[in-house]
C-alpha cells in the first residue's frame, strides 16, 4: 500500500480525512477545472496509452471514483454473509429512483474471487437521503465494525490475491499501514478457519511500518482477525534488520528467518488515486515521482534479500508513472540476477489490464517542456540541472530492456474497469546452482563454528533523503548480505519516517509463561480447557512476567521469533492475539480470567465441548437486549440451567433459529458472564449492537 508521501498521495495526508470527505465531492473543483498541462504533457510523452483512448482515460480521471467494498473474515462466514447481500440486499436496491432518476445496484467485481468484491456507483447524498441505499450503508458500516467487511478500493485488492498465501507461509507485509491488504494476507494464512473456530497456522504473517502511530492501526485492524500466527514491527522497510530463529541442531545457534512471501506495496506519489484525491490536480508534477524512486528501490532491494528460494514478491504502487515503476523493477532485476519476473495474465482472466512499459522518458523539468530518452541525453542538455536534481541512469530504461521481460508487469487504468490507477509486478526468486551451492557451504560452515549466534557490527546509517526533494540517489546497498542494520531513525520505507533508534521504544516486553504457572493452570481449570491448550505459547506483557492483566497465545513460531530476538531491536509492538483478561470478582469474591469475545474462536478448539452451555434464540435475545439480565428474567425452562452455572466464564452455543422475525443462519458460540444473580454477553458494544 503505497502510502503517498506528497500531498495528495495515499496515507499520511493522503488517507486523512480531507480524503474522506473530498470523495465524490466536485464542487471543490469543477469538472472542467479538472486539469494540470504537466500532466497531461508528461504522460503524453510516455505513451502509456494510445491516442484512441486518451480521451477515454480522462474523463474516467474526471468521474467521481465508485465505493468498493469486499467481503472479509473466514471463507465459510465470507460465503454465508456474501450470500445474504446477494440475496437480501441487491434485490432491494434493484428498482430504485432518486431525484427520477434509476440507481444502479451494487455489482460484484467479476475478476474477484468467489464473488466476494462488490461496487456500487451513486453519490454520498443519495447513501443519506434514498430510504433503500441509507439502509445498506447502515448495514454496511456495522459490518465493517465488527469485520465483516473491509472498505477498500478495488485495486487495493489485487497485490495479496496475486502473493498467493497459503497457511504453512512466511510472510512480509512491508509497509502494511493502514491495513486493508494486511487483512487480506490474513484472511489466507487463516483459509482453514471455521464459521466458530479459527485455526492456528504453522506460518506468520509480519506487518511493518514505519511510522508508529499507523502500527497500532494496524493492531487495531488486526483485531478483527485475532491471529496467533500476527506480529508487528516498526522499521524502515528500506533497511529491515534480519530476523533470526533457532536452528534445528541447537537452540544457541541462530540462522536467519526467511519469507516464502513479501508484499512491497511502496511509498508512491499516488497520481493514480487522483479520482479519489482530487487536490493532485493542482499540484501534480514529474519530480513527486522522481524523488521516491531511491526509496522504492532500497525497499525492493531489501525484500529481495529476505526472500526464500522460489519465494514470491509482489511489487505495487498507486502510481501510472514508469519511474517508480517499471524502472525501479527494471533496476532491482539489474542488480539481482536471481529473481525473475512471473508472467500472470492468466491470473484473474476477468481483470482488465496492460502489459508493463520499455521505454519511457523522465525529466526534472517541472513544466515537462522537454524529456529525455536516456540519461546521457539528460546530462547534455543540461549539465546543471542534472547536478542538482541527481536523477540516475536508473531512471531510464537500461540497456537490456528486452531481456528483462517487462512486459509482464500490470498495469491498471481508471477507464478499463471503473477504478483507480494502480500498477503490480510479481517477481520470483530462482537461484543459480552456484548460488545455491555456496549458501549450502555457508550454512555448514556457521553449524559447525558458531557456538551461537554474535550480532553483526553495525555500519553506519546511510543519511535520508528529504522526502520533498525533486529527485533521489539510491542509497548505497550491499547486495551481498542478507544482514540489514536496525536505522537510528526511520527513511519511510514503512509508510512514515518516525522508526527511531531503541532507546525511545516503549513498548512492554513479551514474557512466555511456565506451562505450570499457577495463575495459567487455574485459567484453564475455570474455563474446562482440554489439555491439547498450547499453554507454552501463552505470554504476559510486563518486565516481571507476571500475570496480571491479560495474556496472549501465539503459535510456535512467533514464539521462536520473540525468544530469539531481542524485542527492541525489532521493534517489535505486538505479537500473537489476546485471549484471556482479568475479570474483577467483586466485594469479597477471588478474581478470575474469562475468555474475550474475539478471542473466543482461537480458544473454542480446545474447549471442553461438555461445558458448552446450548441456548436458543429467546435466550439470545435477552441477552443481546438487557444489560446484566437478572437470572429470574430469563424464561422458566433456562433458569435451572442458569443456576447450575457455576461463578465466572462460560461458553454459549445458540444454534440456528429464527425469532419473530430475526433469523440466525449458523451456530453463534459467545462468552458470558456469570455473576451472584446475574449473567451478561462479554463481547463488545458494536458487535453486540
Amino acid at each position: 500500500m503505497g502510502r503517498g508521501r506528497k500531498k495528495g498521495g495515499r496515507g499520511g495526508g493522503g488517507r486523512g480525512k480531507q480524503a474522506k470527505s473530498d470523495e465524490y465531492r466536485t464542487d471543490l473543483i469543477e469538472k472542467a477545472d479538472m486539469k494540470n498541462e504537466r500532466f497531461f504533457a508528461y504522460y503524453k510523452a510516455q505513451n502509456i496509452l494510445s491516442e484512441d483512448e486518451w480521451d477515454d482515460f480522462l474523463e474516467a480521471l474526471r468521474t467521481p471514483l465508485p465505493t468498493t467494498f469486499r467481503v472479509a473474515g473466514s471463507r465459510q462466514i465470507a460465503k454465508s454473509l456474501n450470500e445474504t447481500i446477494k440475496d437480501v440486499h441487491v434485490p432491494s436496491l434493484s428498482n430504485v429512483t432518486f431525484e427520477d432518476q434509476k440507481l444502479p445496484p451494487p455489482v460484484q467485481l467479476p475478476w474477484y474471487p468467489e464473488g466476494l468484491a462488490w461496487q456500487f456507483n451513486v453519490p454520498k447524498k443519495v447513501l443519506r437521503k434514498s430510504p433503500e441505499f441509507k439502509k445498506f450503508h447502515s448495514f454496511l458500516v456495522f459490518e465493517t465494525e465488527v469485520g465483516n467487511i473491509s472498505r477498500q478500493e478495488a485495486v487495493s485488492m489485487l497485490p495479496p490475491l496475486f502473493l498467493e498465501v497459503e497457511p504453512h507461509h512466511t510472510v512480509m507485509d512491508m509497509c502494511a499501514a493502514p491495513g486493508s491488504k494486511t487483512a487480506q494476507l490474513l484472511e489466507a494464512l487463516h483459509a482453514q478457519d471455521t464459521l466458530t473456530s479459527t485455526s492456528i497456522p504453522s506460518g506468520v504473517l509480519v506487518a511493518n511500518d514505519s511510522d508508529y502511530k499507523r502500527t497500532h492501526l494496524l493492531i487495531h485492524q488486526s483485531a478483527r482477525l485475532p491471529s496467533p500466527a500476527f506480529m508487528v514491527t516498526n522499521l524502515d522497510a528500506s533497511n529491515y534488520p534480519s530476523i533470526r530463529l533457532p536452528t534445528a541442531s541447537s537452540a544457541n545457534k541462530k540462522e536467519q528467518l526467511l519469507f516464502d512471501r513479501i508484499l512491497c506495496d511502496v511509498p508512491c506519489s499516488g497520481d493514480g488515486t487522483i479520482r479519489k484525491n482530487i487536490g493532485i490536480w493542482k499540484h501534480w508534477q514529474p519530480n513527486d515521482g522522481n524523488g521516491l524512486h531511491g526509496l522504492q528501490l532500497r525497499i525492493l532491494q531489501r525484500a529481495m534479500k529476505l526472500l526464500k528460494s522460489d519465494g514470491r514478491i509482489v511489487y505495487s504502487t498507486c502510481s501510472i508513472n514508469p519511474v517508480e515503476n517499471e524502472a525501479v523493477i527494471a533496476a532491482a532485476l539489474e542488480s539481482n540476477p536471481e529473481y525473475h519476473l512471473v508472467d500472470v495474465s492468466s491470473n484473474l482472466p476477468e481483470l482488465k489490464r496492460r502489459p508493463g512499459m520499455s521505454l519511457w522518458r523522465p525529466t526534472a523539468d517541472k513544466s515537462v517542456s522537454s524529456t529525455y530518452e536516456t540519461y546521457e541525453a539528460f546530462v547534455a542538455a543540461d549539465p546543471q540541472a542534472a547536478a542538482l536534481t541527481k536523477l540516475t541512469p536508473g531512471h531510464w530504461p537500461p540497456s537490456n530492456i528486452n531481456e528483462l521481460n517487462l512486459e509482464r508487469c500490470m498495469r491498471i487504468y481508471p477507464h478499463l474497469q471503473d477504478s483507480g490507477g494502480f500498477f503490480v509486478a510479481v517477481l520470483e526468486r530462482k537461484p543459480t546452482e552456484a548460488k545455491v551451492a555456496a549458501q549450502a557451504r555457508e550454512k555448514k560452515r556457521t553449524a559447525e563454528n558458531a557456538e551461537y549466534f554474535e550480532p553483526e557490527t553495525k555500519k553506519p546509517r546511510i543519511e535520508s533523503e528529504p522526502e520533498n526533494r525533486d529527485s533521489s540517489t539510491p542509497a548505497p546497498i550491499d547486495l551481498t548480505s542478507d544482514a540489514g542494520e536496525i536505522p537510528a531513525s526511520g527513511e519511510g520505507g514503512g509508510g512514515g519516517s518516525n522508526a527511531s533508534g531503541n532507546g525511545s521504544f516503549k513498548e512492554m516486553p513479551y514474557t512466555f509463561l511456565s506451562p505450570r504457572d499457577p495463575t495459567l493452570l487455574s485459567c484453564i481449570s475455570r474455563l474446562r480447557l482440554t489439555p491439547e491448550f498450547p499453554s507454552s505459547n501463552v505470554l504476559v506483557r510486563n518486565p516481571e512476567g507476571d500475570v496480571v492483566r491479560s495474556m496472549y497465545l501465539t503459535n510456535d513460531l512467533i514464539k521462536q521469533i520473540i525468544l530469539a530476538n531481542d524485542f527492541t531491536k525489532i521493534r517489535l509492538n505486538a505479537a500473537g492475539t489476546k485471549v484471556f483478561t482479568k475479570q474483577e470478582g467483586g466485594k469479597g469474591v477471588e478474581a478470575q480470567y474469562r475468555i474475550l469475545g474475539e478471542g473466543l474462536p482461537v480458544v473454542l478448539p480446545y474447549t471442553d465441548p461438555q461445558s458448552i452451555i446450548t441456548g436458543n434464540m429467546s435466550v439470545l435475545r435477552h441477552l443481546v437486549m438487557s444489560h446484566y439480565p437478572l437470572c429470574t428474567s430469563f424464561e422458566e425452562s433456562f433458569r435451572p440451567v442458569l443456576d447450575s452455572l457455576d461463578l465466572g466464564c462460560h461458553v454459549f452455543r445458540f444454534p440456528p433459529g429464527e425469532l419473530d422475525g430475526a433469523a440466525l443462519a449458523h451456530d453463534l458460540l459467545v462468552p458470558i458472564w456469570k455473576s451472584g444473580v446475574s449473567v451478561s454477553l462479554m463481547v463488545d458494544k458494536k458487535a453486540k449492537k
